[in-house]
């Protein structure tokens, strides 16, 4: 007796729709400017001193780079400092956010998804990847979670051979 063994794929059957939040992450060089380095003594900012360096530093270097502009120092800056900072680096760069490089991640996932078409994902079992190369801030996995839940018929998280449910639309009442 021959018997045939057909190897059948049931997750490409499935009719899931795998989504990796790292596809959304723009391509670009990630930088932090620390105004610590600003600081006389490290402990104050000096006017004079900074407005100067504001004026003749150069701001080119920060082409097409991502931006984010923090103080590492244990200082007092006052908000007009960061707000110089943003003025002179903003015709260079692709972003500047206030903060770390977490924040700056969580902005520039947050803006990349708020430009998603999300009705590819309507009425779609959508599974979210879990992991990968890339870092995802949680608050992407939020945000996608938010906006989908408005169209999808269910969310997962993980891999489409083990995920966690998240969300499944209830079905409509029935007449009758």
């Amino acid at each position: 007796m021959n018997i045939q063994e057909t190897i059948v794929n049931k997750v490409a059957q499935s009719g899931l729709l795998t989504v990796d939040l790292a596809d959304f992450a723009p391509r670009g060089e990630r930088v932090v400017y620390d105004i610590k380095d600003n600081l006389f003594q490290g402990l104050i900012l000096r006017e004079k001193d900074f407005r100067e360096f504001v004026k003749v530093h150069d701001w080119q270097q920060y082409r097409d780079k991502y931006v984010a502009i923090t103080c590492s120092a244990d200082a007092i800056v006052p908000t007009w400092a960061y707000m110089l900072l943003a003025n002179r680096l903003e015709p260079y760069a692709a972003a500047v956010v206030f903060g770390g490089l977490a924040t700056l991640e969580t902005v520039l996932f947050e803006r990349a998804l708020e430009k998603l078409d999300m009705e590819r994902y309507r009425n779609q079992r959508v599974v979210v990847k879990g992991c990968g190369d890339t870092e995802i801030p949680e608050s992407a996995f939020v945000k996608f979670t938010t906006m989908a839940s408005k169209v999808a018929q269910s969310i997962m998280y993980g891999e489409p051979c083990s995920t966690v449910p998240v969300f499944k639309r209830k079905a409509p009442p029935t007449n009758g």
